[in-house]
């Protein structure tokens, strides 16, 4: 590459675009079944790519992250990291990691690709790293499947469209919940 094609391709538009990442989030379903799934979706080139690379070179004890394919050897693109949020408890819980919640992931990812939320063009220039949620108790490998993949599609479009909007985290900060908690008053 010359000087000058580095120069035209080091612009502030194509920093702008590289440096850019789409942080998403999405619970779906209820009980032990449900999912809980964050996404970052940036460029290769930037700090997404330098997350994702990161995190799959440096695993740590009962969270290894791994890439998530549609079948094996057929990733899932833009190529997706699964990072557990819990450490596989059980093979069962295991399995449903590495089966079900993956299967989940991989196809919402490419939900998301076929509906547009994810342009054709990031589907070759960007990752996806996604934080993903299977409750150690869960027993129901067809939920967290349709979970997961409702789940991780929502998060992607949630981040598309950059929310929740600061409007509603104002009106919802009086009354705060999860599935963990409620305040009483």
């Amino acid at each position: 590459m010359t000087a000058e094609q580095f120069a035209v391709q080091d612009t502030p538009a194509r920093a702008a675009r590289t440096t850019a990442v789409q942080i998403g989030e999405s619970f779906i379903g209820d009980g032990v079944n449900a999912a809980h799934v964050n996404t970052v979706l940036g460029h290769r080139d930037g700090p997404a790519g330098i997350a994702w690379a990161t995190a799959l070179a440096t695993p740590s004890s009962g969270h290894v992250p791994f890439v998530a394919v549609l079948r094996p050897s057929l990733p899932v693109k833009p190529l997706t990291l699964f990072v557990t949020k819990a450490a596989p408890a059980n093979d069962q819980h295991g399995n449903l990691i590495w089966g079900a919640a993956q299967a989940g992931i991989a196809a919402g990812v490419a939900d998301a690709l076929a509906n547009g939320t994810v342009t054709g063009e990031q589907a070759d220039s960007h990752v996806v790293i996604a934080a993903v949620w299977v409750n150690p108790a869960a027993d129901d490998e067809d939920a967290v499947y349709r979970n997961n993949r409702e789940s991780v599609r929502t998060a992607l479009e949630n981040g598309a469209q950059h929310l929740p909007s600061s409007s509603a985290v104002i009106e919802a900060r009086n009354s705060p919940s999860n599935p963990f908690f409620t305040p009483r008053g």
